[in-house]
């Protein structure tokens, strides 16, 4: 059996039509710097060692329409793990469905959520 929990935050993941414009926003409002950078996924993190907000470009994103339910909002969970096998493992033993793409499963809810090898910054989870 697997030893809980088996997994930590990494970066709560924000979909969006430009991630650096998401970015420049939100480091200024939290006051942490922008540590990643590529054209389509960029950290905001208070180092680089440290977890943070993603932000993941989705060219035809339709904004939330939150609180209105029509448009829900588009977030997910990349939760690190010292080994994705086991940590799949686990996951589906607590009922999350596996859902397409890479380590990608549900939560209760069907929020998905992303299990990602722990970076080499990172102490062990486990």
């Amino acid at each position: 059996m697997f030893a809980l929990p088996f997994g930590r935050l990494h970066h709560l993941i924000i979909d969006c039509p430009d991630p650096m414009a998401e970015a420049r926003f939100w480091s200024a409002i939290l006051g942490d710097p922008i540590t990643y950078v590529d054209a389509d996924f960029v950290v905001v993190s208070a180092s680089t060692t440290a977890s943070g907000l993603a932000f993941q470009r989705a060219d035809d994103l339709t904004p939330s329409t939150w609180p209105d339910p029509a448009v829900p909002q588009q977030m997910h969970l990349d939760v690190m793990v010292d080994d994705q096998a086991a940590a799949g493992e686990a996951a589906l033993a607590l009922g999350a469905p596996r859902l397409p793409g890479d380590h990608v499963y549900a939560d209760p809810a069907g929020h998905p959520f992303c299990l990602i090898r722990r970076p080499t910054w990172a102490p062990p989870v486990n």
